[in-house]
């Protein structure tokens, strides 16, 4: 999704996050968990409930209330999750999860989704269903893609037939059959994960997707589930390097979140 907000310069009420070397990928998603209200107070109740807990809530508790003083040191989040390379390009989605599995059930269930891949014979009419727990959805690419048909493809069921077939144990044998995915549990909060990177054969190496990208205020899942635009994280650069920023919007204004500089971004 592109920067279309200008920013303003005067002062904010947020602050930002000190960049220790390439940890700007961190400082992004660090931004959108502290600036989720119901994560941001999940995370303060379990700790002031449940001290002395190995859990990455007491490390985000004392971040989260310095961010609501001045602009924030990381360390101590980065030697918890075991960074020791701050200055090596990694993936802000990478970082999402590893802080969520490493929070508390209380704090991270806001982000837990629960995910079923759904599979019917065609023979029998038998359907077997496997079930996959999630924090985001995985939306690949392509030109002038929208994120509304994204998740149309990501939902469409898909049917298996001839040398596709799949094996099926009550016919004991090769069927015709249709699969879908099915979210059984809906996280509160759902995260979008846009594949920007794809292994290009030519070349033999990943590459970055560049079109531009349609992203809806509103969206709806299947079973009528509604979910609010209200945070961005973009990537600008390449593989090898480049920069993370965070758009956010909280009760009324849009804000962008660039390590230590925190901008409000102003409609045109």
């Amino acid at each position: 999704m592109g920067n279309y907000w200008p920013s303003y310069s005067s002062p904010v009420k947020y602050h930002g996050l000190f960049n220790q070397g390439a940890t700007s990928n961190l400082n992004s998603v660090l931004q959108v968990l502290f600036m989720t209200e119901d994560f941001r107070e999940a995370v303060k109740r379990y700790n002031s409930e449940n001290r002395g807990t190995d859990w990455i809530d007491r490390h985000l508790t004392v971040l989260f209330n310095d961010l609501q003083r001045q602009t924030a040191n990381t360390c101590d989040i980065t030697d918890k999750l075991g960074i020791d390379r701050v200055y090596k390009q990694r993936d802000a989605a990478e970082y999402f999860e590893k802080i969520l599995n490493l929070t508390s059930t209380e704090a991270s269930q806001i982000f837990y989704g629960l995910l079923t891949n759904r599979t019917r014979c065609s023979s029998c009419g038998t359907q077997t269903d496997s079930d996959a727990a999630f924090w985001h959805l995985p939306l690949a690419l392509s030109e002038d893609y929208k994120v509304v048909d994204g998740i149309e493809e990501y939902f469409r069921a898909s049917d298996f037939t001839g040398e596709n077939q799949m094996y099926c144990d009550h016919c004991d044998d090769k069927s015709d059959a249709t699969t879908k995915c099915v979210i059984k549990h809906h996280p509160e909060v759902l995260m979008l994960l846009l594949k920007r990177f794809e292994f290009d054969y030519r070349y033999m190496t990943y590459v970055k997707i560049k079109h531009t990208v349609d992203v809806p205020c509103t969206l709806q899942i299947p079973e009528n589930q509604t979910y609010e635009l209200y945070a961005v994280v973009e990537h600008f650069g390449d593989l090898t390097g480049g920069h993370y920023t965070a758009t956010i919007k909280d009760a009324e204004n849009w804000y962008n979140f660039k390590d230590s500089t925190v901008t409000l971004q102003v409609d045109t």
